[in-house]
C-alpha cells in the first residue's frame, strides 16, 4: 500500500526558465512554495494530469499586503484547478485506497530555531529577508515581529492537528503529511551557511511536533534532503525538501529529470 508523490518547490519562474513536466507514475504534485512570486508560473500546472496540493512560499506575499494577497491567491488556485492550502488538511485517496492526511501552512518563522535567547540575533538578522519581500499587513511593514506572530498561528495550528492521532482509520486516514513551505528542523539547514542566526529565517525547531507524522514535506532551502527523525514510542519521521533553486547561483541541477517518492502506507 502507498501513495506516489511528485514534489517541487523553490522554481521561482519570476527569473528561471524552466518547464516542469509531469512524473509519469505520480498520484499527486506537491508544491512547496515559491513557485513564482508574480503568480504567472502557477498556469504551467493547470491541467496537470494528477491533483495538485500548494503551500505558498514567502515570495508568493512579495510586495503585497499578506491577508490581501492570501485570499487573491486562493482565488487564482481555485481558478486553475490547485488546491491550496493554509492551515488547512485534505484527505487524499491513494490508487490503492488508502487515505493520506496532508496538513499544510506556510508556517513562516518564528525566530526560535536556537532559543529564545537567541531569537532577538535572529531577528536582526531577518531584516535583510523581511526587506526583500516588502510585504505589509493593514499599512504597516510585515516586519520581523510580525512574521513571528504568523508563525507562531502558523505551529499552534498545526501543533493541535497533530496531537491527533497520526494514522487513525476510523476517523478517514491510515498516514498522515505535513507540508510546509519553511524548513521544520536545523537539520534542513543549507550546509552552505550552516547554522547562524540567519538560518533562523529559514528553518524553525518544529521536531517535537514530528511525533504526530510520518512525512514533512517543506521547501524554502535552496537544497535537497532526505532524512529521518526518530522518536522513542513513534515511528521515524522522514522529512523531504526538493527545492531548485537559481540557475544563476548554481543551486539548480542542469540535468533534472522529474523523479516521485512512494509513502509507504503497509505498517
Amino acid at each position: 500500500m502507498s501513495l506516489r508523490l511528485q514534489i517541487l518547490s523553490d522554481l521561482h519562474l519570476e527569473t528561471e526558465d524552466y518547464r516542469p513536466e509531469p512524473h509519469p507514475q505520480a498520484e499527486l504534485l506537491v508544491l512547496a512554495g515559491d513557485v513564482d512570486s508574480t503568480w504567472a508560473g502557477l498556469e504551467r500546472f493547470a491541467g496537470w494530469p494528477v491533483p495538485v496540493l500548494f503551500v505558498a512560499g514567502n515570495h508568493e506575499f512579495d510586495r503585497r499586503d499578506i491577508d490581501e494577497a492570501a485570499l487573491a491567491l486562493r482565488a487564482r488556485c481555485t481558478d486553475l484547478g490547485l488546491r491550496l492550502l493554509e492551515r488547512e488538511s485534505c484527505i487524499v485517496t491513494a490508487a490503492s485506497g488508502q487515505r493520506v492526511r496532508f496538513l499544510g501552512t506556510t508556517r513562516g518563522s518564528d525566530f526560535d530555531l536556537f532559543g529564545a535567547a537567541g531569537r532577538e540575533r535572529a531577528q536582526r538578522a531577518a531584516r535583510y529577508f523581511v526587506d526583500v519581500m516588502k510585504s505589509t499587513r493593514d499599512g504597516r511593514p510585515f516586519d520581523p515581529a510580525a512574521v513571528r506572530d504568523e508563525a507562531l498561528r502558523c505551529r499552534d495550528w498545526l501543533a493541535a492537528e497533530l496531537r491527533r492521532p497520526r494514522r487513525d482509520p476510523a476517523a478517514g486516514w491510515d498516514a498522515t503529511v505535513v507540508i510546509t513551505h519553511f524548513g521544520p528542523s536545523l537539520r534542513s539547514a543549507d550546509p552552505r551557511y550552516g547554522a547562524q542566526p540567519g538560518t533562523a529565517s529559514f528553518c524553525n525547531d518544529d521536531e517535537s511536533l514530528m511525533p504526530g507524522t510520518d512525512w514533512w514535506i517543506h521547501g524554502h532551502l535552496h537544497c535537497r534532503h532526505d532524512y529521518l527523525v526518530r522518536h522513542d514510542g513513534a515511528p521515524p519521521t522522514r522529512v523531504l525538501c526538493h527545492a531548485r533553486g537559481h540557475a544563476r547561483k548554481g543551486e539548480a541541477p542542469a540535468s533534472d529529470p522529474p523523479a516521485f517518492w512512494t509513502l509507504d502506507l503497509a505498517t
